[in-house]
């Protein structure tokens, strides 16, 4: 039985704005929440430009008792949980108890804590490291503290694809409902904006090293020098339609309508990306064509080479300049884990209001680029997104939304 997949719940935790409403308020707007590093002194480091989440009082969201034994990172997400399933309408209490299943994204676990409870190993000793350090850290630590705190026992799960982690763990949350679960929390949180996080994305050599804030992750523009990290992401409720519609949910963002994943060949191997075919078998999923999407939210690495292969594979499926193409990510940065569950919130968001949200400080693509990108927020008659995104290592990811 093909059970149709719906959105009734977001919570979002983002550089320019905590909650839904905030959030979407200051994209469309095109405000910026990139700014230099404050989370810890990076002015000894290459890269000093991040997007944090600077309003954030764990305190007023988190009981006192997970403060101890919570990140950064897992206490964004239990508050985006908390207002996704909110803004459902949804009592969790009266689901059957092993009815809604948590499938989130990670990039690699609670880095922050770790990084502080093995500074007090190296300079105190083993009593001074917390007993939490055992799970804190750890890479599933988001989907388990959800789960717990709301009491569900559904399926669970969580992929470590990098930035195509938010659409990978959506695209399994589907797989759940279709399978007869009436509801699943899914989307991802990360933050890694440390010195246990700043180092290994330092060394892959995409970070951007540029000061300004305003000049320093420009994708598709033949100024770019890389990506600006950040910290948040989204979280989703997503329901089976008709449960959904017995139990009297409020309102419905829109479905999901077509997903796939494919993974890059080993570089050196002369084979082509493998983000072309994700696209592809994406809209083959969702029944439609390209003609049918009204906006594409772009990976956008902000790296030339990699902004110039998904132009192509864009051009590719779409033909040069066809379909409008944006990047919200330029106002918060690449979320890692929480980066397309990010995209995917503001494309649900899009198609409900009729606008795409601006690529901000870009004026203009690259030449030769053949995408039409959108450098200032535009009202349109949006029915179809597109969803783009790629995790460091050759992951690659595409979903469709559709408007309900």
């Amino acid at each position: 039985m093909s059970r149709t997949t719906v959105v009734t719940g977001l919570g979002v935790t983002a550089p320019n704005g905590l909650g839904t409403d905030e959030y979407w308020k200051a994209t469309v707007a095109g405000q910026s929440g990139l700014g230099e590093v404050t989370r810890f002194d990076a002015s000894g480091y290459p890269s000093r430009i991040a997007g944090e989440v600077s309003d954030y009082n764990a305190e007023e969201h988190i009981p006192s008792r997970l403060m101890p034994q919570t990140d950064h990172m897992t206490r964004l997400a239990l508050t985006a949980a908390d207002w996704a399933l909110a803004d459902a309408g949804i009592d969790t209490s009266e689901m059957p108890e092993y009815g809604i299943g948590v499938v989130t994204s990670a990039s690699g676990g609670a880095v922050e804590f770790g990084q502080r409870e093995l500074e007090n190993l190296w300079s105190k000793g083993k009593e001074y490291v917390s007993a939490y350090q055992s799970f804190a850290w750890f890479y599933a630590v988001n989907t388990g503290q959800i789960s717990i705190r709301h009491k569900l026992r559904g399926p669970s799960g969580v992929l470590l694809t990098e930035q195509a982690g938010g659409i990978d763990s959506i695209g399994q949350a589907r797989r759940h409902i279709r399978k007869g679960f009436p509801a699943v929390i899914s989307g991802g949180v990360d933050a890694a904006i440390c010195p246990w996080g700043w180092v290994p994305q330092i060394a892959s050599g995409l970070m951007s090293t540029v000061d300004d804030p305003a000049r320093a992750y420009l994708p598709f523009s033949s100024d770019a020098s890389g990506y600006v990290p950040g910290e948040g992401g989204a979280i989703l409720l997503l329901e089976d339609a008709e449960a959904a519609r017995d139990r009297g949910a409020t309102h419905v963002y829109g479905e999901i309508a077509g997903y796939a994943a494919t993974l890059d060949p080993a570089p050196g191997s002369g084979r082509p990306s493998g983000l072309r075919r994700a696209i592809e078998n994406a809209l083959a999923d969702a029944g439609c064509t390209s003609a049918d999407i009204d906006v594409v939210f772009a990976d956008a690495a902000g790296v030339p080479e990699h902004d110039r292969a998904e132009a192509e594979a864009l051009a590719a499926v779409f033909g040069p300049n066809a379909v409008p193409v944006t990047a919200p990510k330029t106002m918060t940065g690449r979320l890692l884990a929480g980066g397309a569950a990010l995209d995917a919130a503001t494309a649900l968001l899009a198609l409900r209001d009729g606008v795409v949200p601006p690529t901000v400080h870009v004026t203009a693509p690259a030449p030769g680029l053949g995408i039409d990108l959108v450098t200032e927020a535009r009202e349109a008659d949006l029915r179809a997104a597109l969803v783009v995104a790629r995790g460091h290592g050759g992951f690659n990811a595409a979903l469709v939304v559709r408007r309900a």
